[in-house]
């Protein structure tokens, strides 16, 4: 993958970053940008401004740099890493009052659409998903570890605008500032709670007749109210640890709390976990206490029994030592603690939790079956094997996937710090609104660069010069098309540091969907431009080298 980066050498393959200064600002009549090297090749000035169409296009690894190469008025190549060409290049008309007028008609029509095309920009899926991966996920009950979205903020500053929601189903509230949401999934194990429970409560309080289906509702409820209490212990602990939480959800096997780092120590780590199944058993307790004044047999009694057994299950189900369960990070904790490595940790907890689906899919009928976990052999007893075959069969499935899950986020979070925008950027060349094409491509191509930069009089930076748009250009109408007329206006967040690696640096880059971001040194001056192409084969290639 190409990664050369500002500095218009080919970088070597270990990824470090190449030493050269910002990019100059050059003066308002200015004919040639400075460039930060002078190594560049000597353009001829009767040239047409188009530099060699074999200038190394995309994903060229760019072993030979067009150092000395004469610029050709054949052809011209886009600073650019990855180039798709949409269309072949017409031939130009013998007349140059022709050539002006199908150009100037064709850059109108092309500024329209390059505008429409720049609003549909975003992040590759590649990176936007893998880096999603990266946050913690908290569950009650059966724990998996889905990717979330994006963190809301970059590394450098507040983007002007608020994030976005996160979403995932009926917003309910929003306790310590984080957003709870009910998932469409939820109304289905609500329904199933209200059926099964009312058929117990048939049994008990024969009496309700139809009624015992809203006190089963009223149940359903309840319970769920306790895994929210059980989320929000996750979620209060992450607070306290300076963690960010993006969402709590309730869904169709519990609940989850989305932490969007990883604790910085082991000690952490296990408190973080803890806090979730001890306030099951808080609230279990509670319920116990509730119970006592209670007469038996009745609708309170049968409710406080049925919530304190629910969240002795709750938590006794948390507590195994097996990932994606609390337990399992507690496991993980105590690994990380005694060897000093958080992947050992992890891998051995999830290991642990695989383990574990299996003997949840092979033990939980057996037990039932048994009378282990009060199963019978009465007429219903087909049909409860069946259900409890199938019950297995989806904890222990969630189990496993959460297992393998975690072993990934831990792959992925130690190749993360490979990320380097100071490694990955592209230099650029600063050119004027009205520069045009042919010319700011000769520039970039004399400079090394491979990415272009639109700056006002005093040298400031606008927007850039989108690359899939100097692609869609014919060769023959670039000298009559304006650099500004093809590139994205420059916001707030779409400036990041240079000095951004790892988790922050995707972060950032989902903050704010673009294909390009401009790079910039500490002291505010342009370093380069960053690819979010570039950025994702990066990643690609990061992950495929072995742990």
């Amino acid at each position: 993958m190409d990664v050369s980066g500002a500095s218009g050498q080919p970088r070597s393959g270990d990824d470090q970053p190449t030493d050269h200064p910002a990019v100059p600002t050059p003066p308002p009549p200015a004919a040639e940008a400075p460039a930060p090297t002078e190594d560049g090749p000597d353009t001829d000035p009767a040239a047409t401004g188009t530099p060699d169409s074999n200038t190394p296009g995309p994903q060229a690894a760019r072993a030979e740099e067009p150092e000395d190469e004469t610029p050709d008025t054949t052809g011209t190549t886009a600073p650019a890493t990855e180039t798709h060409e949409t269309g072949a290049d017409e031939p130009g008309a013998d007349e140059a009052g022709g050539d002006k007028a199908e150009a100037d008609g064709a850059e109108a029509d092309r500024a329209g659409g390059d505008k429409a095309e720049a609003d549909e920009a975003k992040t590759p899926e590649g990176v936007r998903d893998t880096a999603a991966d990266t946050h913690e996920t908290h569950r009650t009950l059966a724990h998996t570890e889905p990717p979330t979205g994006p963190a809301p903020g970059m590394a450098k500053g507040e983007p002007p605008r608020p994030p976005k929601e996160p979403g995932g189903g009926i917003l309910m509230g929003r306790p310590f500032g984080v957003p709870v949401y009910v998932a469409p999934s939820w109304f289905l194990v609500a329904a199933l709670i209200t059926w099964v429970f009312g058929g117990q409560l048939d049994r008990v309080l024969p009496e309700l007749g139809a009624a015992r289906y809203l006190v089963s509702l009223f149940f359903a409820v309840a319970f769920y109210a306790s895994v929210l209490v059980h989320e929000l212990a996750h979620t209060v602990a992450a607070i306290r640890f300076k963690l960010p939480v993006r969402r709590i959800q309730l869904q169709f096997f519990g609940g989850v709390s989305e932490i969007e780092k990883e604790a910085e120590t082991p000690g952490r780590e296990f408190v973080l976990a803890f806090v979730g199944p001890l306030l099951s058993l808080v609230l279990a307790g509670l319920f116990y206490l509730a119970m006592k004044p209670v007469q038996p047999g009745t609708v309170p009694g049968v409710l406080l029994a049925g919530l304190m057994v629910s969240n002795l299950i709750v938590a006794a189900f948390n507590l195994l030592p097996g990932l994606p369960l609390d337990g399992g990070r507690m496991l993980r904790a105590v690994v990380w603690k005694i060897t000093g490595k958080p992947m050992s940790g992890t891998v051995a907890a999830a290991w642990v939790g695989r383990a574990l689906a299996v003997a949840v899919l092979v033990g939980l009928p057996l037990l039932n079956s048994s009378g282990g976990l009060g199963g019978g052999t009465g007429e219903s007893g087909g049909m409860d094997t069946v259900t409890d075959a199938l019950l297995a069969a989806i904890l222990a499935a969630i189990i496993w996937t959460g297992a393998g899950n975690s072993l990934r986020m831990a792959r992925l979070r130690e190749h993360l710090p490979e990320l380097r925008a100071r490694t990955l950027t592209r230099r650029a060349v600063p050119v004027e609104t009205d520069t045009p094409l042919s010319e700011a491509l000769r520039r970039a191509n004399a400079a090394g660069a491979r990415a272009l930069v639109v700056v006002d009089a005093d040298g400031h930076p606008l927007s850039l010069v989108r690359e899939s748009a100097i692609v869609g250009v014919p060769e023959h109408r670039r000298p009559w098309v304006p650099v500004s007329s093809l590139a994205q206006d420059l916001t707030d967040d779409m400036r990041v540091s240079a000095e951004l690696s790892g988790e922050e640096l995707l972060d950032a880059l989902r903050a704010a969907p673009a294909t390009e971001y401009l790079v910039v040194e500490n002291t505010g001056e342009i370093y380069g431009v960053l690819s979010a192409a570039d950025v994702e084969r990066a990643f690609v290639k990061a992950m495929a080298r072995p742990s």
